[in-house]
């Protein structure tokens, strides 16, 4: 029965080059029995099962491990969701099954599925909530796509029956007629003669501008369309001509394919230089390099590169992509629908950006699939059961939304459930707004029990929508384990402010941190995600509100601006978004607001001078604005003296900063005090706070030279003298009146 299903598929597959998925549902053990069967018609070397238990013949990736399947095709894919239901293996497993191949998927019976509880679920049970708390509204969705969807087999294993056959006598597969290089190309034939699509082709067509300074080329696809195949054609001809290529990308793992195409186009061009070869550093015998670089390094340009591939950009925050935006040329590439980003919300997100940049902006897309049919329905399926393409309202629905015209909206996970269009906007809004959005919060929206969803609606269309996570409440044992150094699950804010911040208290109390807050393009700028948030500190009674995220300055005055302040800047960058994260919190109830924004003002001073001496100056300027109150100061007559003869008369900084970096403080943060221009700000910050070198602030702010750099910090400083000045300022001053 079995074998003679998997052989109709598997034929069907290749007639069409389409995918199937065969699910394998009932007791484990007859599972992965019913797999060894399904193996008999693959090639045991081209399968791979994803899960914890292995099976005679077939190689085993751990679910931790499935990164190495990105960029990778196979012809079977077995996952084995027995044990862990992890919504974003799928997505990651689904595009490495090849055209013709089959997906398996294997779990408990449909019936029951929804309301087991498997590893997965125990990461969704945040403290004080157990496993028992979680829901199965996730899977619930997901075997009603499994048994209607078309493409889909079923068989229940323990009696030996099939559900469905998941046949659909697809037409005969369309053979892509093999591209042909372009008229008066400048990459090499044999990297056209590569390219497997005219898509392809016409994309290392556009491509050949990495040759041109002040160039910047977006190539936006589907998943599977062969862009990062393309963009290693593109650095392997760059590097064949003697040219230097940055690759970067979210993990080294996402870099691979665009490593593979690079060392194989070199290898047929005769040029790789074996011995200096590593896997993400690609030496030729013309001079040339392609090489791998983390984001937040990359984004520094070392080793002087001639151009730059940023793959799968709409995983990493616009703040980042712009850094890249130097005349250097250099090539975006992102998933439109995929795990790997949310290609729409880049798109949206960094064509203002570009559209503001000096350079030479081309876009363009690849629709041709290369791993398999268009007519794919199992593409469809990871599409629509992991809302991969979810997208908000179209614009014109929510054009005219203002504050006067939404409704606040409490909606339940049981009632999201209900209705799809609603689930969508919602999700497709978070993906739009957030870079790390993924198909595992799709599953946390609908069952983890401590979060909730906030939205403003409009019409009977969602318009603004926030994800909250509740957090702390947690008993004292707890409390003095995390205290000792054991890590909160699930509780970020109280987990670092224990941890980290030294409180061993900060766990007790009961809060909200706000995990995303979205509005839709179409309505931004209107005060609507101010208002949304209004309407949460107003329903929830609540011990604190908090928010962590990569600090900007644009975000920081957005969150102080709704009553947030200041806790924690972390002392390191993101690896992946080059930020320092950054800890706000709103009064509630607790006296823990008032400790910790407390708490801050008094060690930012001797962070900046130290761990944050490198940090941005507006991020700076933005924290310290977001403080509490403006930090106390507290100066001798003596120091008020020092502080006024560099001001108005010939004293230095240099021979006594402290005071100096007291007043800085002071100033920085009191919002009342606009007597300063933003450079005359950083200038402080740079010099002042962060004791850079007057050579490094000089040509950091523009200035002609460190004497003149000095010169400005003395007119700075001096309305900051008149402002706070004590009288034995005043009395300094008056030496240089005449």
């Amino acid at each position: 029965m079995l074998e003679e299903l998997v052989g109709s598929l598997r034929a069907e597959a290749l007639h069409g080059n389409e995918r199937r998925l065969l699910v394998l549902a009932g007791p484990h053990e007859d599972c992965l029995d019913a797999v060894t069967t399904v193996l008999d018609a693959f090639d045991p070397d081209d399968a791979v099962l994803v899960g914890h238990r292995a099976v005679d013949r077939i190689e085993r990736l751990p679910p931790n491990q499935v990164d190495a399947l990105l960029g990778t095709t196979r012809e079977c894919v077995v996952v084995d969701a027995h044990e862990e239901c992890r919504p974003n293996t799928i997505g990651r497993v689904v595009g490495a099954v090849d055209g013709g191949g089959l997906l398996v998927l294997s779990t408990p019976p449909l019936d029951a599925w929804p309301d087991r509880r498997d590893r997965f679920d125990a990461t969704l049970a945040v403290p004080p909530a157990d496993r028992a708390d979680v829901t199965g509204r996730f899977r619930r969705r997901l075997v009603s796509l499994l048994r209607t969807h078309e493409g889909i087999a079923v068989v229940d294993v323990a009696s030996e029956t099939v559900v469905r056959d998941g046949l659909t006598d697809p037409s005969p597969a369309h053979t892509e007629v093999q591209p042909t290089p372009p008229p008066d190309h400048a990459f090499p034939e044999a990297a056209y003669r590569s390219c497997l699509t005219s898509d392809q082709t016409q994309t290392l067509r556009v491509l050949e501008r990495l040759r041109e300074p002040g160039c910047v080329t977006v190539v936006e696809t589907d998943r599977g369309r062969g862009k990062s195949s393309a963009a290693g054609l593109a650095a392997g001809s760059l590097a064949a001509a003697g040219r230097g290529v940055l690759v970067t990308a979210p993990t080294v793992a996402g870099a691979t394919e665009v490593f593979a195409r690079a060392r194989e186009l070199c290898q047929q061009l005769d040029v790789l230089a074996d011995a200096e070869t590593t896997e993400t550093d690609l030496c030729t015998t013309t001079g040339g390099r392609v090489y791998f670089e983390s984001p937040d390094r990359a984004a520094a340009f070392p080793s002087d590169p001639d151009a730059v591939v940023v793959d799968e950009a709409a995983a990493l925050p616009v703040a980042l992509l712009e850094r890249f935006l130097t005349p250097t040329p250099v090539v975006f590439t992102t998933t439109i629908h995929g795990y790997e980003g949310a290609g729409r919300g880049f798109s949206v997100r960094f064509r203002d950006r570009l559209a503001d940049s000096a350079l030479d902006v081309t876009e363009c897309t690849m629709e041709t699939p290369i791993r398999y049919a268009a007519t794919d329905p199992i593409e469809r399926w990871a599409f629509h059961a992991l809302l991969l393409d979810a997208r908000p309202a179209v614009d014109q629905l929510v054009a005219d939304a203002r504050p006067d015209t939404v409704s606040y909206e409490r909606p339940t996970p049981a009632e999201l459930l209900d209705a799809e269009h609603r689930l969508r906007e919602l999700f497709g809004l978070l993906v739009l707004a957030h870079y790390q959005t993924e198909p595992d919060d799709l599953a946390r929206l609908l069952d983890a029990p401590n979060l909730s969803v906030r939205t403003l609606t409009h019409g009977d269309h969602v318009v603004a929508v926030a994800l909250l996570a509740r957090e702390g409440g947690l008993p004292r044992e707890t409390r003095q384990a995390a205290y000792r150094g054991e890590r909160l699950h699930g509780n970020m804010l109280p987990d670092l402010l224990t941890g980290q911040l030294r409180d061993p208290e900060a766990s007790a109390p009961t809060g909200w941190r706000v995990m995303r807050i979205a509005t839709h393009p179409a309505a931004r700028s209107r005060g609507l995600g101010s208002q949304l948030l209004e309407e949460i500190h107003a329903e929830f009674d609540a011990d604190w509100f908090g928010v962590a995220y990569g600090a900007t300055p644009e975000l920081i005055r957005f969150w102080n601006h709704n009553g947030y302040r200041m806790v924690h800047l972390s002392t390191t960058r993101n690896e992946a978004s080059g930020e320092h994260s950054a800890v706000m919190l709103h009064p509630g109830t607790a006296e823990l607001y008032d400790r910790h924004t407390r708490w801050f003002r008094d060690r930012i001073g001797g962070m900046l001078a130290d761990t944050l001496s490198d940090i941005d100056p507006d991020v700076v300027r933005s924290t310290l604005g977001a403080t509490d109150a403006p930090i106390a100061l507290d100066l001798t007559d003596r120091e008020w003296r020092r502080i006024a003869s560099a001001a108005y008369g010939p004293g230095q900084f240099d021979m006594h900063p402290a005071p100096f970096r007291h007043l800085a403080l002071t100033a920085l943060s009191d919002r009342a005090c606009d007597s300063l221009s933003p450079r005359q700000e950083r200038l402080l910050v740079t010099r002042v706070l962060q004791t850079r070198s007057w050579p490094a602030v000089a040509a950091e702010l523009g200035f002609h030279s460190p004497s003149g750099c000095r010169r400005a910090l003395g007119r700075a400083l001096s309305p900051l003298v008149d402002r706070y000045g004590t009288n034995a300022a005043e009395d300094e001053r008056s030496w240089y009146d005449e």
